[in-house]
């Protein structure tokens, strides 16, 4: 006796489809599961009997064998318990075969019979609209997420139950509803009307949420590094519904999906210090995830005490400051995750914080402030754009009582400015400044020839890397563009210069 069903494995944040097939035959009664199994899918043998039995199914006291094909490809998570039991109640012909192969089935069981919300479903979904399958059957937990992807019959079943119901004709299920609206940068508890003072802070986060670059904040505590870096979501410009279906994925495939609706907002994600590697960059021992890099996808990546992090998981971050992903290795092979995120760091500048700053002297031995400045490398340093001193305020500042500029009309300003580089580089796959390489950086900047040479001069005067170079050409572009000015000028490359010397004229440059 045979049967044949699809199920779908997720690795990384794609979805895999699995031919799961179903043998019953002569021998002791068993469960045999072959074709790569992960160890949670290894579980699953002695999870499916006793939900089948509890569903009020008969299992075949017979020797039973289910493959997962293709055998080259490792199945994790417990999605595959639905797809395995649907094989076997088919196999055993408690379930007519005739509609399963237009479906993929996914979903967790309990020993009770019932469907469990199960992570990764949208990748699920998404995985079955591109093998142009009919539909998929998911937990009714996850209706609402796997409903995301269009054109798709979702039958979200409570449990084994009503999902052969449904096969048999015997149950109807009920049409999920999805949340389809882009994201909305509204509904934020903070708003930058709150920061006092800090006019060369406030503007660079406003280049920075312009044109996507990474940001670094070097201050005296209470500066105000946090409050500023906190505020920056506040003004980043509404994801498209592309965008806001790849951060929703990811969520997903980390189990922080809430309620499986389209998330609305961008991500900004501020881990501890003391985070691993893995759970920084992604990773696992049983099972990949996306680490925080990759949950900051289309967001924000804050760092506060930057140099507090360990060395290793800090310089991790240049691939996905380079490249946008993150390629996670292990024995069992390699996942990738999109990493696409705006950094905003924020340090000390020494050991006891207060080294240039003009009201406290600074108690730290030269030793110690050699020590400090190695914990972060030139070349990580020179992946971020705009490098800021900020300030102590001044009396005047803190008991002033006139709010500041709110988030609402800097967000238009970075609106219009993001919505000239979409029109600028349409076609090419690149959204902002920030993401372009190099060459293309040069190509299509369109830079005056004043602006040129004063770019060529800081290759001597700042001893600009090709990097670095190429970074300040795109934050002047970014500075131009909210301007409205379809040629970069001098002065737009003198004010981006700036923000790469801030560390140097205050004596702060060996941070990096």
């Amino acid at each position: 006796m045979y049967g044949r069903v699809i199920g779908v494995t997720v690795v990384g944040v794609r979805g895999h489809i699995v031919a799961v097939e179903a043998h019953i035959g002569r021998g002791l009664p068993s469960l045999t599961l072959t074709g790569l199994p992960g160890a949670p899918v290894q579980d699953a043998r002695d999870r499916i009997r006793p939900a089948v039995e509890s569903a009020g199914f008969e299992w075949p006291l017979r020797r039973v064998v289910v493959n997962l094909s293709p055998g080259n490809l490792r199945k994790e998570g417990a999605g595959l318990d639905l797809p395995v039991a649907m094989g076997v109640l088919t196999a055993s012909a408690q379930v007519p075969a005739a509609r399963l192969s237009g479906y993929a089935f996914a979903g967790e069981l309990s020993l009770r019979g019932t469907l469990v919300a199960t992570p990764g479903v949208l990748s699920v979904a998404m995985a079955a609209a591109r093998a142009r399958l009919e539909g998929v059957v998911v937990p009714a937990d996850n209706a609402a997420e796997a409903a995301l992807v269009e054109g798709l019959h979702v039958v979200a079943a409570p449990s084994l139950a009503e999902v052969v119901g449904f096969f048999r004709g015997t149950w109807t299920p009920p049409v999920p509803e999805a949340e389809h609206p882009a994201g909305s940068p509204t509904g934020h508890t903070v708003d930058f009307s709150e920061v006092r003072g800090q006019a060369q802070a406030r503007r660079a986060l406003e280049i920075a949420a312009a044109g996507g670059h990474n940001v670094l904040l070097v201050g005296s505590p209470g500066a105000g590094k946090t409050m500023l870096a906190r505020r920056l979501a506040t003004i980043l410009p509404a994801m498209s519904r592309e965008e806001a279906l790849e951060v929703t994925q990811l969520h997903s495939v980390a189990g922080l999906l809430d309620g499986g609706r389209l998330r609305q907002e961008r991500p900004f994600r501020s881990p501890h210090h003391s985070v691993s590697l893995p759970a920084l960059l992604g990773g696992g021992s049983a099972f990949l995830r996306p680490g925080e890099v990759s949950l900051a996808h289309h967001g924000v990546l804050f760092l506060d005490e930057l140099m507090e992090f360990r060395r290793d998981a800090v310089e991790g971050l240049r691939q996905p400051l380079e490249d946008g992903r993150v390629v996670v290795s292990r024995m069992a092979g390699s996942v990738e995750f999109p990493a696409r995120f705006t950094l905003v760091a924020a340090a000390n500048p020494c050991p006891c914080g207060f080294l240039g700053d003009p009201r406290r002297r600074c108690d730290c031995p030269e030793h110690r402030l050699q020590a400090y400045r190695q914990k972060l490398s030139g070349p990580l340093l020179d992946r971020i754009d705009i490098q800021l001193v900020v300030p102590r305020l001044s009396k005047q500042e803190l008991l002033d009582e006139l709010a500041g500029e709110g988030s609402a009309p800097i967000r238009e300003r970075v609106e219009a400015a993001r919505n000239r580089q979409r029109r600028r580089y349409a076609g090419t796959g690149y959204p902002c400044n920030a993401q372009l390489p190099g060459p293309l950086a040069r190509k299509v900047a369109r830079v005056s020839r004043p602006a040129w040479d004063l770019l060529a001069q800081a290759v001597d005067g700042m001893a600009l890397t090709g990097r670095g170079f190429d970074r300040a050409l795109k934050v002047a572009r970014t500075i131009a563009d909210l301007d409205g000015a379809p040629e970069v000028q001098a002065d737009h490359v003198s004010e981006a210069l700036v923000y790469r010397m801030n560390l140097v004229e205050e004596g702060l440059a060996r941070v990096g």
